[in-house]
């Protein structure tokens, strides 16, 4: 009988954690980013690209957010974004892919080189 009470309440602190525990998500602070605006205006677009590949500085807060939050939502497809942060960062890889193709493999090897840094942090 004690056997069988502690398995019942193993299963109940089990079930109570996966019910408590989130999912971790990016902040949504920023997820009002006018996306379509953003691409269509060269300085912007040029100062986001700039401070992705750390060729230049990344001058609001809501450009460093994007900044550090894309490598990473690129390699897990997005597993943290929110669902505006999905369509976000769709709509701009699809843009950059079919209007700046050399830029956007310039990125997927500043992606590449930032997956390895990190990787050699952990270890």
């Amino acid at each position: 009988m004690a056997r069988l009470i502690r398995i019942a309440l193993i299963v109940a602190i089990n079930v109570l954690i996966c019910i408590l525990a989130k999912d971790e998500r990016y902040s949504d602070e920023y997820d009002d980013v006018d996306v379509k605006k953003l691409l269509e205006n060269k300085e912007l677009r040029t100062q986001y690209i700039n401070c992705f590949m750390e060729t230049g500085p990344c001058i609001t807060p809501q450009m460093k957010f994007f900044t550090e939050k894309f490598s990473e939502a690129f390699q897990t497809r997005c597993k943290k974004c929110t669902e505006r942060q999905k369509e976000i960062f769709a709509q701009g890889i699809e843009w950059i892919q079919k209007n700046e193709p050399e830029t956007w493999q310039l990125i997927l090897l500043k992606v590449i080189e930032k997956m390895k840094r990190k990787a050699a942090a952990q270890t």
